[in-house]
């Protein structure tokens, strides 16, 4: 056989083979212990900027909420924009707060209501649904990070290139792979970075902050929720899926993949991580590169898992009428009810 598609079934195969004998080998307990362990590792790890101070660089009142961007620092030579949406009218009191992670488009802005140019966005919202503004206006604080690879964080190698390009995270991704990391890697640490900026603000509760993300947002959420117990509850929209029916049936963005991570288990169980705190996993009907069939067996997978753990009534699921978009039609008001429960 002169191609390798018979090849690469054997070893998905035999890759669910050992990782259904590794979960009965110990308990749940060992093996979540086990994944998150092994997840660090295949992410790769990123020293720690400590000597960074966090700088305003922009202040504005909007309908509603004020709206301030700040400079952050996570790994030393680099640095990165957050907006920080403060809902007003608090009158003091410490409020919930989410971390919006974007998805491939140009940035932070897309999601807080803002053109590529930074001017007020008064059109039609895209895919991202300027999400961030949506959380905001439900009485959370929310922090949207600038992501690695879009926007003004386009590469300066990329755009000599090309001053259109859309992104750099080809660029990005294969040169981190070459010193045993991943751009993955990168964008989670960038993004708990926010998460501890944004729970250090005297507005905010810190034991109730969560996080939503969208597409490749949604996957860096998810790793962030994973690693952070933090974060107390998660939305995963666009994203949440199996690897088999997503990101190794069809063409993906290079970002989305991380090198040996099928070894250890499929992503529903990766998703699992995040378990018993609570979890809302949403996606179109006609999504065509996270399929709805992939959605629903993940979305089987981790009702067994939350079963299993007492924890049945935390997971939500909603596969909506629509393509790869946001919906939010539950899930914003689902991650402000979480975080303000007493009982989170």
């Amino acid at each position: 056989m002169w191609r390798a598609d018979a090849l690469l079934e054997s070893m998905y195969n035999e890759a669910m083979g050992r990782m259904k004998d590794r979960q009965v080998s110990m308990s749940a307990e060992e093996r979540k212990g086990h994944l998150k362990q092994a997840l660090r590792q295949l992410i790769g790890e990123f020293e720690s900027n400590e000597r960074h101070k966090p700088v305003l660089l922009e202040q504005e009142p909007c309908d509603g909420y004020i709206r301030e961007r700040v400079e952050l620092s996570a790994v030393p030579g680099v640095s990165f924009a957050a907006y920080v949406l403060i809902p007003e009218g608090n009158q003091g009191k410490p409020m919930p707060a989410a971390v919006a992670v974007h998805g491939h488009g140009y940035g932070s802005r897309e999601i807080v209501g803002l053109k590529q140019d930074g001017s007020r966005d008064s059109d039609m919202p895209g895919i991202h649904r300027h999400f961030a503004v949506q959380l905001v206006r439900r009485g959370m604080v929310v922090i949207a990070p600038d992501v690695a690879g879009f926007g003004e964080r386009r590469l300066a190698a990329d755009l000599a290139l090309n001053p259109d390009a859309p992104n750099s995270c080809h660029r990005l991704s294969t040169q981190l792979m070459m010193h045993g990391k991943t751009l993955a890697g990168l964008r989670v640490t960038e993004t708990l970075k926010a998460l501890e900026y944004v729970a250090e603000r005297p507005e905010v509760q810190a034991d109730r902050i969560g996080i939503m993300g969208f597409s490749g947002g949604g996957f860096i959420s998810f790793l962030s929720a994973a690693l952070d117990d933090r974060i107390r509850a998660a939305v995963l929209a666009g994203y949440p899926n199996t690897f088999k029916d997503s990101i190794m049936a069809m063409q993906h963005c290079v970002c989305n993949y991380i090198p040996g991570i099928l070894n250890y288990a499929e992503l529903p169980e990766w998703l699992g991580l995040v378990c018993p705190r609570p979890l809302f996993l949403e996606s179109g009907t006609h999504d065509r590169i996270f399929p709805a069939a992939g959605f629903e067996a993940a979305a089987h997978e981790l009702r067994e898992i939350y079963r299993h753990n007492g924890a049945e009534e935390r997971l939500r699921t909603d596969l909506f009428s629509g393509a790869h978009e946001i919906s939010g039609r539950y899930s914003y008001d689902w991650l402000f009810e979480r975080l303000s429960s007493p009982d989170l």
